[in-house]
């Protein structure tokens, strides 16, 4: 628990909170892939920031900074005591989830049904914001279920802002609470980024970023014409090599890409130090399975590492055979 939180400007490009996945390993890979991003963490309910195993839930590496501990909750008081807990922790950023839209998140009132109460949503960013001095934000869709109007949602970020919330990411779907999976919520309500465009452009003063089927590089550059940053999600973490492109676009364009099997190697130090502390390879490595993604070898890089991970003693040897297995099958296309 000795972080230091460290102010962080508006982050141009940041990899969404993930359930299942950015957790604290896959975020100190994806730290060295894009240096500059914003990581997020999955998103944790208040009840159990206060109640449960910290260290399991929240515990992250010093590596990781800047990163954002996302809650889920719609009760200001608990809200309030996980955001003093998460500043305590050290973290640089707590985010409201307010476009979640599974059926266990709805049972509890919160995640995007929360869309249709905004003045609860101010009141939670209220006193989220009266318990820390970090920044606090909110992560929210367009709108859910009959919700067409764009109204609805400048009405929604507008009561939240009044707050003196000033940083919202979008994703630029509205979600069904009824009648659609989580996964499905992701892929058939449509893409609708002008609207998001427009938010930006009738609330100048609000930072606004962007999220929902970005997975392209090109695409990123035509965003932040209109928003201030791009939060990607599945193409981070399928592909996270897409992560270090867009780092070297977006802040490093006068340096070279770093090679794929270079930027494995500089995760030794972190997986060995999570060895020695009894964590098995297996819960480190699934993180990397997609880095030679399309690539030659990617492939068996995949099945090398999966397969020499199941071992519960497995070490980085393992890492180091599937990567020589895989440049040998490169070099040999």
């Amino acid at each position: 628990m000795n972080h230091t939180a460290q102010s962080h400007p508006p982050a141009r490009l940041s990899v969404a909170p993930m359930m299942e996945w950015t957790d604290r390993h896959c975020r100190a890979f994806h730290r060295l892939l894009a240096p500059n991003a914003l990581l997020y963490t999955e998103m944790v309910h208040a009840e159990a920031v206060i109640h449960g195993d910290r260290e399991r839930l929240i515990g992250f590496s010093d590596v990781e900074h800047p990163v954002a501990l996302q809650l889920g909750g719609s009760e200001p008081a608990k809200l309030a005591k996980a955001t003093r807990i998460a500043a305590d922790w050290g973290y640089d950023e707590v985010n409201l989830n307010v476009g979640c839209p599974s059926d266990r998140v709805q049972s509890g009132r919160f995640g995007a049904c929360l869309m249709f109460e905004p003045d609860t949503v101010a009141a939670c960013i209220a006193a989220m914001r009266d318990a820390t001095n970090i920044p606090v934000t909110v992560k929210c869709r367009l709108g859910v279920d009959d919700q067409e109007d764009y109204d609805d949602l400048l009405n929604f970020i507008d009561t939240v802002a009044a707050t003196g919330c000033d940083t919202f990411a979008v994703h630029a779907r509205k979600a069904w609470l009824k009648g659609l999976s989580p996964k499905e919520n992701r892929e058939v309500p449509p893409l609708r980024y002008e609207l998001v465009y427009r938010l930006k452009q009738e609330r100048p003063d609000l930072t606004i970023a962007i999220n929902g089927g970005i997975t392209e590089a090109d695409a990123v550059d035509e965003h932040l014409r209109h928003v201030d940053g791009v939060m990607i999600g599945r193409a981070a973490y399928h592909e996270p090599y897409f992560l270090h492109e867009l780092q070297h676009r977006l802040f490093d364009p006068d340096t070279p890409l770093t090679p794929r099997g270079e930027l494995l190697c500089r995760l030794q130090p972190y997986v060995e130090e999570q060895l020695s502390r009894g964590v098995k390879l297996k819960h480190i490595s699934r993180h990397l399975l997609g880095l030679f993604h399309a690539q030659p070898g990617g492939r068996n890089f995949r099945r090398l590492l999966t397969e020499g991970a199941v071992d519960d003693n497995a070490g980085w040897a393992v890492v180091e055979r599937a990567l020589a297995a895989t440049q040998r099958q490169r070099e040999a296309a």
